[in-house]
């Protein structure tokens, strides 16, 4: 038995499909996860206790909860409560959710490891709530998780495998049913993971970059 990796490549066009589908949904489902997170954390950080503890049983339930189980829920699970969504825009919202939750704790930490200091002179300078918020803590914040923002945008990629299993057009759910078809399971297989760890390189890559961009406005403890 040897390994033949021309039966997968005959079969590019569709993966380059898949690929695309794959980057797109990860690339959307991103930006409303790191919405959602900032909006998240700032409920919490400046909201009533009441919407403080709502918030934090949220984040403690998807973080504590796989995603595939959520998928399965939001999926299967959606009619019987009369959310019936498509494969795609039910992975889009599961993934926003799932994201969410990570991304307001970083945005939680991130606020919280700003020097007090900064936030005093702003409001005695007369600044608004939300102009301290636009001009101070934004830009600082930004600074100090941009790693850890990288990192989760990384993991939500990989969790693009997963929706699959509802039958999303992405990548592991095309790649893995042409090894299926050829009987190249390896080939299939390793293709994919290659694919994956350039996604995953480039992601990788492309946040050093922005960092190194962005740390001429590092400010000094």
């Amino acid at each position: 038995m040897s390994i033949d990796f021309s039966v997968v490549w005959q079969q590019l066009p569709q993966i380059l499909s898949a690929f695309w589908n794959t980057i797109w949904i990860w690339i959307v489902a991103t930006i409303l996860a790191v919405l959602l997170g900032f909006v998240v954390a700032g409920l919490r950080r400046y909201g009533p206790l009441w919407l403080n503890l709502l918030l934090r049983l949220y984040v403690e339930v998807i973080r504590g909860t796989p995603f595939l189980i959520q998928l399965f829920l939001l999926y299967f699970g959606g009619p019987f409560i009369g959310l019936s969504l498509e494969p795609i825009p039910a992975g889009l919202l599961g993934m926003t959710v799932y994201g969410s939750a990570y991304f307001s704790e970083i945005f939680r930490a991130g606020f919280a490891a700003i020097p007090p200091g900064h936030v005093e002179a702003a409001e005695c300078v007369g600044l608004s709530r939300g102009q301290i918020v636009r001009r101070i803590l934004v830009p600082e914040m930004t600074m100090l998780v941009l790693p850890q923002l990288v990192n989760m945008a990384i993991i939500l990629m990989k969790e693009t495998a997963i929706l699959s299993i509802i039958t999303v057009p992405e990548l592991t759910l095309v790649v893995g049913a042409i090894g299926s078809q050829q009987y190249a399971f390896v080939e299939a297989m390793t293709m994919l993971a290659l694919f994956y760890w350039a996604l995953v390189e480039i992601s990788d890559w492309l946040g050093r970059l922005a960092e190194k961009k962005l740390s001429k406005f590092r400010f000094a403890v």
